[in-house]
């Protein structure tokens, strides 16, 4: 992965069905995206209170290592 990418995968789940996280490496917020045959839907990650996951800057830098 080149290191100027500005997302990074850092979860993927199944083959039919695919659930994957992504992390806006500029911004530390936290995507999941679902798709499944021709659709898929993408939506910020929320924790339990509904705020925004923000992974941390050193969080990020070792996800693009």
């Amino acid at each position: 992965m080149a290191k100027n990418e500005r997302f990074i995968k850092i979860y993927s789940q199944g083959k039919l069905v695919e659930s994957e996280i992504w992390v806006d490496s500029v911004t530390g917020v936290n995507y999941f995206y679902r798709k499944e045959g021709y659709s898929g839907g993408l939506t910020v990650l929320v924790d339990k209170d509904g705020k925004p996951v923000i992974s941390t800057p050193a969080e990020i830098e070792s996800l693009s290592k």
